[in-house]
Protein backbone atom coordinates (compact mmCIF):
# COMPACT_ATOMS: atom_id res chain seq x y z
CA UNK A 1 0.00 0.00 0.00
CA UNK A 2 1.38 3.22 -0.84
CA UNK A 3 0.92 5.99 1.80
CA UNK A 4 0.17 9.67 0.48
CA UNK A 5 2.88 12.32 0.90
CA UNK A 6 3.84 12.87 4.11
CA UNK A 7 3.18 16.43 4.53
CA UNK A 8 -0.44 15.62 4.23
CA UNK A 9 -0.84 13.74 7.43
CA UNK A 10 -1.71 16.48 9.61
CA UNK A 11 -4.74 17.70 7.66
CA UNK A 12 -6.42 14.46 6.54
CA UNK A 13 -8.81 13.00 8.82
CA UNK A 14 -8.80 8.90 6.72
CA UNK A 15 -8.15 6.43 8.92
CA UNK A 16 -8.61 2.93 7.05
CA UNK A 17 -7.09 -0.61 7.28
CA UNK A 18 -4.46 -2.29 5.18
CA UNK A 19 -7.59 -3.50 3.24
CA UNK A 20 -6.92 -0.30 0.12
CA UNK A 21 -4.86 1.56 -1.33
CA UNK A 22 -4.29 5.34 -0.55
CA UNK A 23 -3.68 7.29 -3.83
CA UNK A 24 -1.15 9.80 -3.34
CA UNK A 25 -0.33 12.94 -5.47
CA UNK A 26 2.53 12.03 -6.93
CA UNK A 27 1.61 11.66 -10.50
CA UNK A 28 -1.16 14.19 -9.98
CA UNK A 29 -1.36 16.92 -12.98
CA UNK A 30 -4.50 18.01 -13.49
CA UNK A 31 -6.64 19.05 -10.39
CA UNK A 32 -10.27 19.23 -9.75
CA UNK A 33 -12.56 20.96 -7.96
CA UNK A 34 -16.44 20.90 -7.34
CA UNK A 35 -17.23 24.23 -6.15
CA UNK A 36 -20.06 24.32 -3.58
CA UNK A 37 -19.17 23.30 -0.17
CA UNK A 38 -16.15 22.54 -1.68
CA UNK A 39 -13.57 25.74 -2.70
CA UNK A 40 -15.83 27.54 -0.54
CA UNK A 41 -16.87 26.54 3.12
CA UNK A 42 -20.36 24.77 3.39
CA UNK A 43 -20.82 27.13 6.66
CA UNK A 44 -21.49 30.15 4.12
CA UNK A 45 -25.08 27.70 3.35
CA UNK A 46 -25.38 29.25 -0.05
CA UNK A 47 -27.34 25.53 -0.12
CA UNK A 48 -30.08 27.32 1.67
CA UNK A 49 -31.03 30.15 -0.93
CA UNK A 50 -30.51 27.77 -4.34
CA UNK A 51 -33.19 25.18 -1.92
CA UNK A 52 -35.89 27.74 -1.37
CA UNK A 53 -35.66 29.54 -4.40
CA UNK A 54 -35.98 26.07 -6.35
CA UNK A 55 -39.36 25.61 -4.45
CA UNK A 56 -40.41 29.15 -5.47
CA UNK A 57 -39.72 28.38 -9.36
CA UNK A 58 -41.49 25.08 -9.04
CA UNK A 59 -44.52 26.40 -7.61
CA UNK A 60 -44.73 29.56 -10.53
CA UNK A 61 -43.72 27.17 -13.03
CA UNK A 62 -46.27 24.56 -12.24
CA UNK A 63 -48.89 26.58 -10.98
CA UNK A 64 -48.45 24.45 -7.49
CA UNK A 65 -48.64 25.68 -3.98
CA UNK A 66 -45.38 26.12 -2.43
CA UNK A 67 -45.74 22.61 0.05
CA UNK A 68 -46.35 20.37 -3.11
CA UNK A 69 -43.21 22.54 -5.26
CA UNK A 70 -40.44 21.35 -2.21
CA UNK A 71 -42.02 17.38 -2.37
CA UNK A 72 -41.37 17.65 -6.34
CA UNK A 73 -38.25 19.09 -5.64
CA UNK A 74 -37.02 16.34 -3.25
CA UNK A 75 -38.44 13.59 -5.11
CA UNK A 76 -37.23 14.29 -7.99
CA UNK A 77 -33.51 14.64 -6.99
CA UNK A 78 -33.51 11.43 -5.47
CA UNK A 79 -35.31 9.96 -8.33
CA UNK A 80 -32.92 11.94 -11.13
CA UNK A 81 -30.19 12.67 -9.14
CA UNK A 82 -30.66 16.43 -9.62
CA UNK A 83 -33.94 18.40 -9.65
CA UNK A 84 -33.61 20.04 -12.76
CA UNK A 85 -33.02 16.52 -14.41
CA UNK A 86 -36.74 15.84 -12.93
CA UNK A 87 -38.27 19.01 -14.25
CA UNK A 88 -36.05 18.80 -18.06
CA UNK A 89 -37.05 14.67 -18.01
CA UNK A 90 -40.48 14.95 -16.69
CA UNK A 91 -42.25 18.52 -17.85
CA UNK A 92 -39.51 19.11 -20.44
CA UNK A 93 -38.88 22.26 -18.84
CA UNK A 94 -35.72 24.97 -20.43
CA UNK A 95 -32.98 24.58 -18.39
CA UNK A 96 -31.70 27.91 -18.63
CA UNK A 97 -34.72 29.93 -16.79
CA UNK A 98 -34.24 27.71 -13.78
CA UNK A 99 -30.37 28.18 -13.36
CA UNK A 100 -30.13 31.59 -13.76
CA UNK A 101 -33.18 31.92 -10.83
CA UNK A 102 -32.32 29.38 -8.57
CA UNK A 103 -28.25 30.77 -8.92
CA UNK A 104 -29.39 34.77 -8.22
CA UNK A 105 -27.59 34.78 -4.78
CA UNK A 106 -26.72 37.26 -2.07
CA UNK A 107 -22.78 36.44 -2.02
CA UNK A 108 -21.78 38.33 0.79
CA UNK A 109 -21.65 35.14 3.13
CA UNK A 110 -18.77 34.32 0.91
CA UNK A 111 -15.26 35.70 2.12
CA UNK A 112 -12.33 36.37 -0.21
CA UNK A 113 -9.81 33.62 0.59
CA UNK A 114 -6.25 34.57 -0.61
CA UNK A 115 -4.93 31.56 1.02
CA UNK A 116 -6.79 29.23 -1.05
CA UNK A 117 -5.83 31.10 -4.06
CA UNK A 118 -2.24 31.07 -2.87
CA UNK A 119 -2.20 27.23 -2.34
CA UNK A 120 -4.33 26.39 -5.44
CA UNK A 121 -1.79 28.55 -7.25
CA UNK A 122 1.16 26.58 -5.80
CA UNK A 123 -0.36 23.27 -7.10
CA UNK A 124 1.62 22.14 -10.10
CA UNK A 125 -0.30 21.57 -13.25
CA UNK A 126 -3.80 22.03 -14.46
CA UNK A 127 -6.30 23.04 -12.32
CA UNK A 128 -9.99 22.85 -12.92
CA UNK A 129 -13.95 23.47 -11.58
CA UNK A 130 -16.16 20.64 -12.31
CA UNK A 131 -19.94 21.48 -10.93
CA UNK A 132 -23.75 20.41 -11.39
CA UNK A 133 -24.47 24.38 -10.99
CA UNK A 134 -24.30 26.56 -13.99
CA UNK A 135 -21.10 28.53 -15.25
CA UNK A 136 -22.35 31.76 -14.33
CA UNK A 137 -22.90 30.46 -10.82
CA UNK A 138 -19.09 28.94 -10.73
CA UNK A 139 -17.57 32.80 -12.04
CA UNK A 140 -19.33 34.55 -9.65
CA UNK A 141 -18.75 32.22 -6.56
CA UNK A 142 -15.02 31.61 -7.33
CA UNK A 143 -14.52 35.19 -8.22
CA UNK A 144 -15.92 36.58 -4.90
CA UNK A 145 -13.56 33.89 -3.52
CA UNK A 146 -10.77 35.45 -5.66
CA UNK A 147 -9.85 32.04 -6.89
CA UNK A 148 -11.65 32.40 -10.23
CA UNK A 149 -8.13 33.69 -12.04
CA UNK A 150 -6.67 29.75 -10.65
CA UNK A 151 -8.51 28.01 -13.44
CA UNK A 152 -8.09 27.44 -16.75
CA UNK A 153 -11.97 26.04 -17.24
CA UNK A 154 -14.89 25.45 -15.73
CA UNK A 155 -17.00 22.15 -16.99
CA UNK A 156 -20.72 23.08 -15.98
CA UNK A 157 -24.17 21.22 -15.89
CA UNK A 158 -24.84 22.40 -19.47
CA UNK A 159 -21.14 21.01 -20.59
CA UNK A 160 -22.77 17.45 -19.62
CA UNK A 161 -25.64 17.94 -21.35
CA UNK A 162 -27.50 18.40 -18.32
CA UNK A 163 -26.36 14.53 -16.89
CA UNK A 164 -24.60 15.45 -13.70
CA UNK A 165 -22.62 13.99 -10.79
CA UNK A 166 -22.43 11.46 -9.64
CA UNK A 167 -23.31 9.55 -12.89
CA UNK A 168 -20.25 8.02 -14.24
CA UNK A 169 -20.94 9.30 -17.68
CA UNK A 170 -20.45 12.56 -16.82
CA UNK A 171 -17.11 12.14 -15.27
CA UNK A 172 -16.47 10.04 -18.48
CA UNK A 173 -17.53 13.55 -20.57
CA UNK A 174 -15.53 15.54 -18.14
CA UNK A 175 -12.32 13.88 -19.12
CA UNK A 176 -12.77 13.80 -22.66
CA UNK A 177 -14.02 17.49 -23.10
CA UNK A 178 -10.89 18.68 -20.87
CA UNK A 179 -7.78 15.57 -22.20
CA UNK A 180 -7.70 14.72 -18.58
CA UNK A 181 -6.15 10.99 -18.12
CA UNK A 182 -8.04 9.87 -14.55
CA UNK A 183 -4.65 7.95 -13.38
CA UNK A 184 -3.23 11.63 -13.60
CA UNK A 185 -5.58 13.60 -11.61
CA UNK A 186 -6.90 14.14 -8.48
CA UNK A 187 -10.89 15.15 -7.64
CA UNK A 188 -11.84 17.08 -4.53
CA UNK A 189 -15.62 16.91 -3.42
CA UNK A 190 -17.99 17.42 -0.69
CA UNK A 191 -19.96 14.55 -1.09
CA UNK A 192 -18.80 11.20 -0.89
CA UNK A 193 -21.06 9.80 -3.69
CA UNK A 194 -19.59 12.03 -6.01
CA UNK A 195 -16.08 10.55 -4.89
CA UNK A 196 -17.46 7.06 -6.26
CA UNK A 197 -16.74 7.06 -10.52
CA UNK A 198 -13.98 9.20 -9.90
CA UNK A 199 -12.01 6.80 -7.85
CA UNK A 200 -13.01 4.02 -10.40
CA UNK A 201 -11.65 5.80 -13.08
CA UNK A 202 -8.07 5.85 -11.34
CA UNK A 203 -8.27 9.60 -9.63
CA UNK A 204 -6.96 10.37 -6.30
CA UNK A 205 -10.20 11.47 -4.22
CA UNK A 206 -10.68 13.95 -1.21
CA UNK A 207 -13.41 14.52 0.49
CA UNK A 208 -14.09 18.14 1.34
CA UNK A 209 -15.67 17.50 4.67
CA UNK A 210 -17.97 20.05 7.06
CA UNK A 211 -19.77 19.86 10.84
CA UNK A 212 -22.25 22.41 8.78
CA UNK A 213 -25.58 21.04 8.97
CA UNK A 214 -24.90 18.01 11.27
CA UNK A 215 -28.73 16.77 10.26
CA UNK A 216 -28.33 16.42 6.59
CA UNK A 217 -28.56 12.70 4.86
CA UNK A 218 -24.49 13.40 4.18
CA UNK A 219 -23.28 14.30 6.97
CA UNK A 220 -24.96 11.88 8.93
CA UNK A 221 -24.10 9.28 6.87
CA UNK A 222 -20.36 10.30 6.75
CA UNK A 223 -20.16 10.55 11.21
CA UNK A 224 -21.64 6.84 10.88
CA UNK A 225 -18.37 5.82 9.07
CA UNK A 226 -16.19 3.52 11.27
CA UNK A 227 -13.74 4.42 8.73
CA UNK A 228 -13.97 5.86 5.06
CA UNK A 229 -15.24 3.85 2.15
CA UNK A 230 -12.68 2.73 -0.23
CA UNK A 231 -13.57 5.48 -2.47
CA UNK A 232 -12.54 8.63 -0.16
CA UNK A 233 -8.58 8.21 0.05
CA UNK A 234 -8.03 11.30 2.13
CA UNK A 235 -10.62 13.47 4.04
CA UNK A 236 -10.03 17.33 5.27
CA UNK A 237 -12.28 20.13 6.69
CA UNK A 238 -9.48 22.91 5.87
CA UNK A 239 -9.01 22.58 1.91
CA UNK A 240 -6.26 25.42 1.81
CA UNK A 241 -4.30 23.63 4.45
CA UNK A 242 -4.66 20.05 3.14
CA UNK A 243 -3.48 22.15 -0.51
CA UNK A 244 -0.73 23.42 1.22
CA UNK A 245 0.51 19.88 2.57
CA UNK A 246 0.22 18.04 -0.96
CA UNK A 247 3.51 20.04 -1.67
CA UNK A 248 6.75 19.54 -2.90
CA UNK A 249 5.77 17.50 -5.81
CA UNK A 250 6.99 14.78 -7.37
CA UNK A 251 10.99 16.27 -7.94
CA UNK A 252 11.80 17.00 -4.33
CA UNK A 253 11.53 14.48 -2.27
CA UNK A 254 9.43 14.74 1.09
CA UNK A 255 11.62 15.67 4.29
Amino acid sequence: MSAPPSRTTPTSTLSRGEATDRRGFEATRVWIFDLDNTLYPAECNLFAQVDQKMGEFIARYLGVPFVYARHLQKSYYRQFGTTLCGLMQVHRMDPKPFLDYVHDLDLSVVQEHPELAAAINRLPGRKLIFTNGSRGHAERVAGKLGVLHCFEGIFDISDADYVPKPTASCYDHFCRVHGVEPKAAAMFEDIPRNLEAPHALGMTTVLVRSDANPDHPVQQQIRAWLEPPDHVHHMTHELAVFLDGVGPLPSTPDV
